[in-house]
Protein backbone atom coordinates (compact mmCIF):
# COMPACT_ATOMS: atom_id res chain seq x y z
CA UNK A 1 0.00 0.00 0.00
CA UNK A 2 1.19 3.53 -0.78
CA UNK A 3 0.90 5.74 2.29
CA UNK A 4 1.48 9.48 2.14
CA UNK A 5 2.92 10.78 5.40
CA UNK A 6 1.98 14.37 6.23
CA UNK A 7 3.67 15.79 9.34
CA UNK A 8 3.14 19.15 10.97
CA UNK A 9 1.97 21.01 14.03
CA UNK A 10 -1.62 21.42 12.74
CA UNK A 11 -2.14 24.23 15.25
CA UNK A 12 -4.97 24.15 14.33
CA UNK A 13 -5.81 22.03 11.31
CA UNK A 14 -7.31 24.24 8.59
CA UNK A 15 -9.10 23.76 5.29
CA UNK A 16 -5.81 23.98 3.36
CA UNK A 17 -4.38 20.99 5.23
CA UNK A 18 -7.45 18.91 4.48
CA UNK A 19 -7.59 20.03 0.85
CA UNK A 20 -4.00 18.84 0.42
CA UNK A 21 -4.82 15.42 1.86
CA UNK A 22 -7.94 15.06 -0.26
CA UNK A 23 -6.07 16.07 -3.43
CA UNK A 24 -3.33 13.51 -2.76
CA UNK A 25 -6.03 10.84 -2.60
CA UNK A 26 -8.10 12.20 -5.49
CA UNK A 27 -5.05 12.34 -7.79
CA UNK A 28 -4.19 8.75 -6.74
CA UNK A 29 -0.75 9.76 -5.48
CA UNK A 30 -1.27 7.55 -2.40
CA UNK A 31 -3.78 4.95 -1.30
CA UNK A 32 -4.02 6.43 2.18
CA UNK A 33 -2.65 9.48 3.99
CA UNK A 34 -1.28 9.31 7.52
CA UNK A 35 -1.42 12.69 9.26
CA UNK A 36 1.16 12.94 12.05
CA UNK A 37 0.71 15.93 14.35
CA UNK A 38 4.04 16.54 15.99
CA UNK A 39 4.28 16.70 19.75
CA UNK A 40 7.92 17.70 19.94
CA UNK A 41 8.33 20.14 17.09
CA UNK A 42 11.88 21.38 16.88
CA UNK A 43 11.14 24.92 15.66
CA UNK A 44 7.80 25.74 17.29
CA UNK A 45 7.18 26.55 20.91
CA UNK A 46 4.03 26.78 23.03
CA UNK A 47 2.03 24.26 21.03
CA UNK A 48 -1.20 23.06 22.60
CA UNK A 49 -0.92 19.47 23.83
CA UNK A 50 -0.85 17.07 20.90
CA UNK A 51 -3.89 15.26 22.27
CA UNK A 52 -6.02 18.33 21.40
CA UNK A 53 -4.59 18.63 17.90
CA UNK A 54 -5.22 14.92 17.34
CA UNK A 55 -8.85 15.31 18.46
CA UNK A 56 -9.37 18.19 16.02
CA UNK A 57 -7.83 16.16 13.19
CA UNK A 58 -10.10 13.20 13.98
CA UNK A 59 -13.03 15.19 12.52
CA UNK A 60 -11.51 14.41 9.11
CA UNK A 61 -10.52 10.78 9.67
CA UNK A 62 -12.02 8.13 7.41
CA UNK A 63 -10.96 4.90 5.69
CA UNK A 64 -8.30 6.75 3.67
CA UNK A 65 -7.27 9.50 6.08
CA UNK A 66 -5.57 8.17 9.20
CA UNK A 67 -4.61 10.29 12.20
CA UNK A 68 -1.49 9.09 13.99
CA UNK A 69 -1.62 9.06 17.78
CA UNK A 70 1.43 6.84 18.31
CA UNK A 71 4.47 8.51 16.73
CA UNK A 72 3.81 12.09 17.79
CA UNK A 73 6.85 12.46 20.02
CA UNK A 74 9.36 11.32 17.44
CA UNK A 75 11.59 14.31 16.97
CA UNK A 76 12.85 13.92 13.40
CA UNK A 77 11.21 12.84 10.16
CA UNK A 78 13.84 10.21 9.36
CA UNK A 79 13.12 8.57 12.75
CA UNK A 80 9.41 8.51 11.94
CA UNK A 81 10.03 6.87 8.57
CA UNK A 82 12.32 4.29 10.16
CA UNK A 83 9.62 3.41 12.68
CA UNK A 84 6.90 3.21 10.05
CA UNK A 85 9.01 1.05 7.75
CA UNK A 86 9.87 -1.29 10.62
CA UNK A 87 6.23 -1.59 11.67
CA UNK A 88 4.88 -1.94 8.11
CA UNK A 89 7.66 -3.29 5.86
CA UNK A 90 5.18 -4.20 3.12
CA UNK A 91 4.01 -0.59 2.65
CA UNK A 92 5.54 2.18 0.56
CA UNK A 93 5.82 5.49 2.41
CA UNK A 94 5.76 8.84 0.61
CA UNK A 95 6.81 12.10 2.23
CA UNK A 96 4.30 14.92 1.76
CA UNK A 97 6.42 18.05 2.06
CA UNK A 98 5.87 21.77 1.57
CA UNK A 99 7.71 23.48 -1.29
CA UNK A 100 9.12 25.95 1.24
CA UNK A 101 11.13 23.12 2.86
CA UNK A 102 13.01 22.12 -0.29
CA UNK A 103 15.74 24.82 -0.30
CA UNK A 104 16.81 23.86 3.23
CA UNK A 105 16.07 20.14 3.04
CA UNK A 106 19.78 19.35 3.21
CA UNK A 107 19.75 20.75 6.77
CA UNK A 108 17.24 18.10 7.94
CA UNK A 109 18.70 15.36 10.12
CA UNK A 110 19.64 12.37 7.99
CA UNK A 111 18.10 14.01 4.92
CA UNK A 112 19.95 11.64 2.58
CA UNK A 113 18.08 8.74 4.12
CA UNK A 114 14.78 10.50 3.36
CA UNK A 115 15.77 11.04 -0.27
CA UNK A 116 15.12 7.35 -0.94
CA UNK A 117 11.38 7.93 -0.47
CA UNK A 118 9.07 9.42 -3.07
CA UNK A 119 8.02 13.00 -2.34
CA UNK A 120 4.72 14.75 -2.93
CA UNK A 121 5.58 18.44 -2.93
CA UNK A 122 2.93 20.95 -1.86
CA UNK A 123 3.29 24.09 -3.99
CA UNK A 124 3.26 27.55 -2.49
CA UNK A 125 1.88 30.46 -4.47
CA UNK A 126 4.18 32.90 -2.66
CA UNK A 127 7.36 30.95 -3.49
CA UNK A 128 8.95 30.90 -6.94
CA UNK A 129 8.95 27.34 -8.26
CA UNK A 130 11.27 27.92 -11.22
CA UNK A 131 14.26 26.62 -9.33
CA UNK A 132 12.55 23.51 -7.90
CA UNK A 133 13.78 21.22 -10.65
CA UNK A 134 17.31 22.51 -10.16
CA UNK A 135 17.12 21.98 -6.39
CA UNK A 136 15.82 18.45 -6.84
CA UNK A 137 18.57 17.65 -9.34
CA UNK A 138 21.06 18.95 -6.79
CA UNK A 139 19.74 16.39 -4.33
CA UNK A 140 19.96 13.73 -7.04
CA UNK A 141 16.21 13.29 -6.72
CA UNK A 142 13.79 12.54 -9.53
CA UNK A 143 11.13 10.56 -7.63
CA UNK A 144 8.82 13.42 -6.72
CA UNK A 145 5.47 14.81 -7.78
CA UNK A 146 4.28 18.38 -7.43
CA UNK A 147 0.74 18.24 -6.09
CA UNK A 148 -1.59 20.02 -8.52
CA UNK A 149 -3.53 22.03 -5.94
CA UNK A 150 -4.41 25.72 -5.66
CA UNK A 151 -5.84 28.07 -3.07
CA UNK A 152 -4.34 26.43 -0.02
CA UNK A 153 -2.67 29.49 1.48
CA UNK A 154 -4.49 29.41 4.79
CA UNK A 155 -2.72 30.23 8.01
CA UNK A 156 -3.05 28.51 11.37
CA UNK A 157 -1.56 31.59 13.03
CA UNK A 158 -4.25 33.78 11.39
CA UNK A 159 -6.90 31.46 12.84
CA UNK A 160 -5.34 31.63 16.30
CA UNK A 161 -5.03 35.43 16.13
CA UNK A 162 -8.69 35.82 15.15
CA UNK A 163 -10.25 33.04 17.20
CA UNK A 164 -12.74 35.46 18.77
CA UNK A 165 -14.24 36.37 15.37
CA UNK A 166 -15.53 33.28 13.57
CA UNK A 167 -16.85 35.35 10.66
CA UNK A 168 -13.30 36.49 9.96
CA UNK A 169 -11.86 32.93 9.88
CA UNK A 170 -14.79 30.83 8.65
CA UNK A 171 -13.33 30.57 5.12
CA UNK A 172 -10.24 28.83 6.44
CA UNK A 173 -11.38 26.68 9.34
CA UNK A 174 -14.04 24.09 10.02
CA UNK A 175 -16.73 25.07 12.54
CA UNK A 176 -16.05 21.89 14.57
CA UNK A 177 -12.36 22.84 14.88
CA UNK A 178 -13.32 26.37 15.86
CA UNK A 179 -15.72 25.12 18.54
CA UNK A 180 -13.15 22.64 19.86
CA UNK A 181 -10.50 25.34 20.11
CA UNK A 182 -12.81 27.72 21.93
CA UNK A 183 -13.83 25.02 24.41
CA UNK A 184 -10.60 23.08 25.02
CA UNK A 185 -7.52 24.88 23.76
CA UNK A 186 -7.94 28.55 24.66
Amino acid sequence: MRIGVYCGSFNPVHKGHIKIVREVLKKDLADKVLIVPTGNYWDKQNLPPVVHRIKMLRYFENDNIMIDDVHNDIQYTYQLFRALREEHPEDQFILIIGRDNIPTFDRWKEYKELLQYDFIIIPREDIDSDDLESLMKGYGKSNYTILPVRNINFSSSFIRQNIDDYEKIRYCTDKRVYNYMKKHVL
